[in-house]
Order: structure tokens, then sequence, then C-alpha cells
């Protein structure tokens, strides 16, 4: 079976094919347009200039994504149709949708969280249930329990800022520019953790959620007491090292706590914060160290950020039966629901 993604729900433009087999996965093109350079200028995605970004992109995007797939017979069409900004999920819908009704091929939308979950199965289709997922982005922050493929339970998530909402505000505060997750990560390797007393929001208390507000005031706080002259590369090297670090403490306990009373097979990590080499080092370590026969996976970086392969691995995993009519039915929510 080969499946045909599209994933437009932020402002990275993406279609991939992907065939499953009794072997696994096969990723035939994964074709992803980025628009940072655009929206940085505006500290920020700007939903309408991304809309129009999407519709000059998703179309050679298709076709360079055909290309590399060798035009391969496609028996179903996976599009994001939320969460995310309404007017980017509406231009890649709309596109998915005309695909289905031109060529005339069965169509289901797929939630864009779900997606960063299944990111991992395309590396590991046999990762053993019960699973516990981190799902950490720039718009999500959340700890799901999987009992089973298509199954999800919410066990807690951010109550303001996500983690990726917060590393890109600390990077504005320190004049670093956007997205701030990568170049946080970059300045943090040069810094000491330990040279800021930050506070690790929510850490001991008995549920699972998170909060990086206060998190990201405490930074501000810091540097506005600083005197302007000090505020040096070091110094902003130290702050960013401390800041990752009491996001990653927060995002680490948790995820511990949460496999332990679960008592899971497995902890998977996902999402753009992903990507953060700091934190794969320390949850991997963290798990292997604090959870017995617990299995610890994470995508290839390139599949933690938004990419349409990641749509087509649920797609295969779905478990409602897939009319032929059903591009009707599919719809852009951009407050679409985990359980939905």
């Amino acid at each position: 079976m080969t499946i045909l993604g599209i994933e437009t729900s932020c402002d990275d433009t993406s279609i991939a094919l992907v065939k499953k087999n009794a072997e696994g996965f096969k990723i035939l093109s994964n074709v992803v347009s980025s628009q940072i350079k655009i929206h940085a200028a505006y500290g920020g995605v700007v939903p309408n200039l991304a809309a129009r970004e999407h519709l000059k992109n998703i179309e050679p995007c298709l076709k360079q994504a055909l290309k590399e797939a060798k035009n391969p017979d496609i028996d179903l069409i996976a599009v994001t149709n939320g969460p995310g900004l309404i007017p980017s999920l509406l231009v890649g819908v709309n596109f998915a949708k005309a695909l289905a009704y031109s060529w005339q091929k069965p169509i289901i939308g797929i939630n864009h969280v779900k997606g960063h979950i299944y990111a991992n199965w395309l590396d590991n289709p046999k990762i053993e249930f019960p699973v516990l997922a981190l799902v950490v982005s720039g718009g999500h922050t959340q700890l799901v329990l999987m009992k089973e493929h298509d199954q999800y339970n919410l066990l807690g998530e951010t109550r303001d800022d996500a983690a990726g909402e917060a590393f890109d505000k600390v990077a504005k505060l320190l004049g670093l520019g956007y997205p701030g997750g990568p170049i946080i990560s970059e300045r943090a390797e040069k810094g000491d953790s330990q040279k800021f007393n930050l506070p690790r929001p929510m850490i001991h208390r008995q549920n699972f959620d998170f909060s990086f507000s206060g998190l990201k005031t405490a930074v501000l706080y810091e540097v506005k007491k600083q005197n302007p002259e000090k505020i040096n590369d070091q110094y902003i090297n130290d702050m960013a090292a401390s800041f990752q670090q009491a996001a990653i403490d927060v995002l680490v306990y948790k995820t511990i706590k949460a496999a332990k009373e679960y008592r899971v097979k497995n902890v998977i990590l996902s999402g753009g914060v992903a990507a953060n080499k700091e934190l794969r080092n320390q949850l991997q370590k963290t798990v292997k160290k604090e959870l017995n026969n617990v299995d610890f996976q994470m995508p290839e970086i390139k599949l933690c950020t938004d990419n349409a392969a990641m749509i087509c691995a649920v797609a295969f995993h779905k478990k409602k039966p897939i009319s032929k009519q059903s591009w009707l039915n599919v719809n852009a929510n951009s407050n679409l629901k985990l359980f939905t």
C-alpha cells in the first residue's frame, strides 16, 4: 500500500509518498519546503503570509515528490486537517480534496499531533505497547499514553506556553532571532547550565501538566536586572544553557514519573523540540537509568520537524474504514483535538 501525505499546518509545505509492506515502511519521497527565512523578519509565523507561500509551493512539492518516488500507484491521500493555522490548513486540505476528486482516490484527514507521535513508527514499526509519548513542539507539550494503535489518553499538557514557544520567546529576549529552538541549543553548547538559578515550574506537582510561562518570565527578570554592558556573548550562552536545562529537567522528570506510574514498555519522544540534542541525550540516558525493561525511541532529526511522511504513518494505522467519497467530509479544523 502506498500513501500520499500532505502537511501544511504551519509554515512548512511538505508532500511525501510512503509505502508499507511486511518488513515495515519505505519513504519513497519526503519533500519539505521551508518558510523560515521569510518569517524570520517578523519574529514568528505570519498566518496569511504562510498561506500564500503554501499556495506557491504545494504544486512544485507534489511534482518533486512524485518524481523522486518514480510515480507509484497511490492507494490513499492523507492530509493534515488540524490543529494548526487555519489559513495554512485550508491550502493543504483543499489541495488534497481536489486531488482526491480528480484522481478518484480515497482521502483521510490526519491530526498533526498524531503525526509527530507516529514519526517514531517510520524507523521502528514494531514498537510495543503500552507507549508513553512526550510530544514537544512550538504549539504543543503533552504526555500521551497509548495502549494500542489509534488509542490516545492525554495524561498532561501545558497550561500556558508550549516548550517550543518558550524557546522562541527566550531567544527573542536575548536578541537571538527566530526560530529560537536551534539558536538556543547552539548557544547553550558554549554556556554554563548552572550559571543562573531558574525555576522548574510545576515539577513536583502531582499531575502531569506543564507550565513554561513562568520560566520565560524568570529569564526576562534576570536580563532586566543585569547591567546592559555585561550582556555579552558569554552571558547569553550561559542564560541559554540555564534556560534549556530548566526546561529539560521538567520534561524529563514528568516523563519518567508517568512512565513508572503507567508501567509502559516504550517511551517515545516526538515533535519539533525533539530535535534538541540535549533533550534527546538526557531523556535517553534517564530512561535507561531509571526504567527497567523500558525501551526508548525517537525519530531521526529530519523527521522531528513538520513533514508529510509522519502524516502517512498515522494513516497506515487508522482503524476506521475509508470511503472513496470521504473527501466530502474532510475539513480543516484549527482546534482539532487529539481524540478525534
